[in-house]
């Protein structure tokens, strides 16, 4: 039986859902501030005399956060099942905010290494978390516009991390930046705690079901119904679903192409002012490619999102791979200044931008009772990529290839990922219907 919305109904559901697009806005800000700002900070790392890093051993020490990412992401996915998505969201933001702090602190560079690795444990959780909650409290026919506006709080992290950087380091060097990145803990928890619901669907399959009625009735929004199987009996948990002939073939396609995105993302902002030094551009010009890259993710990703929820993921998912390998590939064709900051531009859409686009398809793909369990273990073999890339781009700087190589190298996964994508499932499969029971096109 379908139960008509009275218009207090629909206010109290925008309200909830513009309140998680908001809360998980901030939190993923601050995600991608504290992973670029290592970006914005390795040229003067590079030059701090008494770590004396090489490029290898920085492309190493920015793989670290990445490491932990991989098992905070794959973590997430487990205890978001045990505890909540809302705890699991408040901890790994506590836990990553702390670790920036003990960065800025580092008295070696061996020790915030390992700082950057612990760090990461907390950034790991938050990705597939925030993009659960908001999948889960946005209305159907938004559900890819919100995950992109959710989302573009990570570029515009990245941008607040390289203005910054060109504002603050020449003053106060490295160390303030990761300062900075520990705010957090003071300025974001305290709004989770206080405003952040918890997950209905998480609620409802732990049989809380009276206490997900009284959050549903508060914020107006439709109770989902407890996922069962066909003979009645509660379903198998979210790991042993995610594991079944039915789901684990899509999330293993998910997974490497996420790779192929993420080795992208991680590589590019790590080494992309280095890489434009090397090309002969001042460290100011080489920070300000680093704030097109993430204004173009941020601005093509908000634009874009809207055709992925009228036309399917997948189209738009390739579009966005092959823009990114034909942008990379021309930069290594010295030209204007103006030019090559469009290009940057387009590369960051179609790195950064095509790593939200596959989160988006991810959650629009798998059913709410899968879904941030699928998003932590895809996000979290994926980012097996997410390691190989800073180090990746690290060996290629210490290498005797010539400065196009620089770019060619990453022209080519980007190429790999848009083939990728041809194997991605046109569209979801049939699942409960998520909580608004609208049925969403993939």
């Amino acid at each position: 039986m379908v139960v008509a919305m009275t218009p207090g109904d629909v206010r109290s559901r925008s309200r909830s859902e513009l309140t998680v697009l908001g809360l998980c806005f901030a939190v993923i800000m601050f995600d991608g501030y504290d992973l670029i700002v290592y970006g914005a900070t390795v040229p003067a790392l590079m030059q701090y005399e008494p770590w004396g890093l090489t490029a290898p051993e920085a492309g190493v020490i920015g793989s670290y956060a990445l490491v932990g990412m991989l098992i905070g992401a794959l973590v997430a996915g487990v205890a978001t099942d045990a505890v909540g998505r809302r705890k699991v969201l408040l901890i790994s933001v506590s836990w990553f905010s702390l670790s920036m702090a003990a960065c800025a602190m580092a008295p070696s560079a061996e020790l915030f290494g390992l700082f950057r690795l612990l760090g990461g444990l907390g950034l790991g959780g938050v990705m597939p978390t925030a993009i659960a909650l908001t999948a889960e409290y946005s209305a159907a026919h938004r559900r890819s516009l919100n995950n992109a506006l959710m989302f573009a709080g990570y570029p515009v992290g990245g941008i607040l991390a390289a203005a910054l950087a060109l504002a603050l380091m020449p003053a106060f060097g490295f160390r303030i930046m990761y300062w900075i990145g520990a705010a957090p803990l003071v300025i974001v928890v305290p709004l989770l705690w206080r405003h952040l619901p918890e997950s209905l669907s998480y609620l409802v399959a732990k049989g809380r079901t009276d206490e997900a009625a009284r959050l549903a009735e508060r914020l107006g929004t439709p109770l989902p119904e407890a996922a069962s199987s066909a003979s009645g009996q509660r379903t198998k948990s979210p790991v042993a679903a995610l594991f079944s002939r039915r789901h684990f073939g899509p999330a293993m396609l998910f997974a490497i192409t996420s790779f192929f995105g993420l080795l992208l993302v991680y590589g590019l902002n790590t080494w992309l002012p280095q890489i434009m030094k090397s090309a002969g551009y001042p460290l100011s010009s080489s920070l300000l490619f680093l704030v097109m890259m993430n204004v173009g993710a941020a601005v093509g990703s908000i634009l874009v999102a809207p055709v992925g929820d009228r036309l399917g993921m997948k189209p738009v998912t390739a579009v966005t791979f092959v823009a990114a390998a034909l942008s990379i590939y021309l930069l290594s064709s010295p030209t204007a200044s103006w030019v090559m900051y469009g290009l940057v531009a387009v590369a960051g859409f179609g790195t950064i931008g095509t790593q939200i686009m596959v989160n988006a398809y991810v959650a629009m793909h798998f059913p709410p009772e899968v879904r941030a369990t699928a998003l932590g273990w895809t996000l979290g073999i994926g980012r097996l990529g997410a390691v190989v890339g800073p180090t990746f781009g690290g060996i290629l700087l210490a290498s005797d290839l010539a400065t196009e190589w620089n770019f060619y190298a990453f022209a080519i996964p980007a190429a790999a990922g848009a083939l990728m994508v041809l194997l991605l499932p046109k569209g979801r499969q049939a699942a409960a219907p998520a909580p608004d029971a609208v049925p969403v096109r993939a």
